[in-house]
């Protein structure tokens, strides 16, 4: 990658403050990287050139000021909104809208000084996990471009893998930011549910979306996840109160932790390369003065139809007011219902129209008890079970996908193995956990390994902490410094 766009977002901070490099150098190299990769990777759906070279030049006619994120570039999934600038969730059905108003987290980033570069793509409302569902184009793993980059968040992760930009937003409803961070061998985090607004975020499925980071590296997470987290009165399930500091512990590595491993790690089924790099970090994260505790983890067995239950169930009422009248596109028709059915018949793809269909049959008269009211059982016994672990564990640590990344295509006609894939990163979704997915090998293959973190509601810190000493255990970075191969 170019020089100007591998720096960390410390790296940039410290040479603004010196007066070595300006905003606008920063934000040139990312353009010119995205211009000259993206052709390959499919990371973006939209970029604003001028519009984040305007925004640099007023960074530096203000000076610098301790912003903390002064003349970062930022992508952003093309599900979370920004004024003026095309927002479709992937979707034909809002091709050309434009939000009038900036996601919570959006204005949050501006604020603290980010510079917007583009929108990235995903799978079509986020329900996907290779960004193979996407209405507008297919996203490249930048390791290795036959290859999938994950979802839904695949165009922002592979943006921050190709070097394209130092970080980027995503969102994440069932593993959405950490399966497609494993996938482009860079960190994705999530935090606990309702520590970052989902004002401005199209809903897929409510009670479980959330926004997070992307980065190359645990303490870039952790910074952007400062600016971004803490209440909003206009999402009512946001957390009251100002956010910890998420960086505070961040470097007092290993010793100490109590981490929780799953006792039938050995029985599952996974890729060999993921088992051993699994097996290898647990053995060094225990040298490192770690207590390692095997434990049973809850609702490894029923989270997947737990979640797809309740998640298709939520989508069927969220995307209810995609009908053609409102915003967005509108088939010609001769009446109403005929508008309605060809719009969303035309509007949606194979994948939503499939959940939506889900969704409504879960909750339709008659299998409302059996489907959905069951599911919010599991999901209370699993939310209860993870209480229960982390009153004397600070930590669970499990693999965030069975498999590295996927060939393009390979799943896209069975949905089923397609949804196995976030095997590992429900739970986390369900009970309203933070989360991580952190870097940690690469498979014989040369695509990345990543492990995944989950800590208890509000324990974001020391979450940060844990990945952290992972990442320095690994040694990610030391041992790939090019990064993906077809861009270095």
């Amino acid at each position: 990658m170019d020089e100007l766009t591998g720096y960390s977002i410390e790296g940039l901070r410290a040479l603004y403050r010196r007066n070595e490099v300006s905003p606008r150098e920063v934000v040139h190299a990312c353009i010119e990287h995205i211009e000259t990769h993206d052709r390959t990777i499919g990371a973006f759906l939209e970029t604003v050139p001028e519009r984040a070279m305007r925004r640099a030049a007023e960074l530096e006619r203000s000076g610098y000021a301790d912003r903390p994120l002064f003349g970062v570039p930022v992508a952003v999934k093309d599900n979370i909104c920004t004024r003026g600038i095309p927002t479709t969730a992937a979707s034909r059905i809002l091709d050309g809208y434009h939000p009038p108003y900036d996601a919570t987290a959006v204005a949050r980033l501006e604020e603290a000084g980010a510079v917007i570069i583009g929108k990235t793509n995903l799978d079509e409302f986020a329900m996907g996990s290779s960004t193979e569902n996407s209405a507008f184009r297919v996203t490249a793993n930048p390791w290795n471009t036959r290859y999938a980059p994950g979802g839904s968040s695949g165009g922002s992760a592979a943006a921050v893998a190709a070097g394209m930009v130092p970080v980027a937003l995503g969102s994440d409803t069932g593993g959405s930011i950490r399966q497609p961070a494993a996938f482009c061998g860079v960190a994705g985090l999530k935090g606990t549910y309702g520590r970052v607004s989902r004002y401005g975020l199209i809903a897929f499925a409510s009670s479980l979306d959330q926004i997070g980071p992307i980065a190359r590296e645990v303490k870039d997470c952790a910074a952007v996840m400062q600016v971004i987290a803490g209440h909003d009165p206009r999402d009512a399930t946001s957390i009251a109160g100002p956010p910890p500091d998420f960086s505070g512990e961040i470097e007092s590595g290993a010793r100490g932790l109590r981490i929780a491993i799953p006792a039938a790690l050995g029985t599952w089924e996974m890729d060999d390369a993921v088992r051993r790099s699994t097996e290898r970090i647990i053995r060094e994260v225990r040298t490192a003065g770690a207590e390692m505790h095997e434990i049973e983890l809850p609702g490894m067995e029923t989270s997947i139809a737990c979640y797809y239950i309740l998640a298709t169930a939520e989508a069927s009422s969220n995307l209810a007011r995609y009908d053609g009248v409102r915003y967005g596109f509108r088939a010609p028709a001769g009446t109403l219902i005929d508008q309605y059915e060809r719009t969303r018949g035309e509007g949606f793809g194979e994948e939503v129209k499939r959940r939506i269909l889900l969704g409504t049959y879960v909750l339709s008269a008659g299998y409302y008890d059996a489907y959905y009211a069951k599911a919010q059982q599991v999901r209370a016994v699993i939310t209860d079970g993870y209480r229960r672990i982390f009153e004397k564990h600070d930590l669970v640590l499990l693999p965030a996908s069975p498999t590295p990344a996927f060939r393009l295509g390979e799943r896209i006609a069975d949905p089923i193995a397609m949804y196995l894939s976030d095997i590992f990163t429900t739970p986390a979704n369900i009970a309203g956990l933070p989360a991580i997915s952190v870097p940690v090998d690469c498979c014989p293959d040369g695509l990345p390994i990543g492990l995944q973190l989950i800590a208890g509601a509000g324990r974001e810190a020391t979450l940060l902490r844990g990945a952290r000493a992972v990442e320095v255990i690994a040694g990610f970075r030391e041992r790939y410094p090019a990064g993906p191969y077809s861009i270095s």
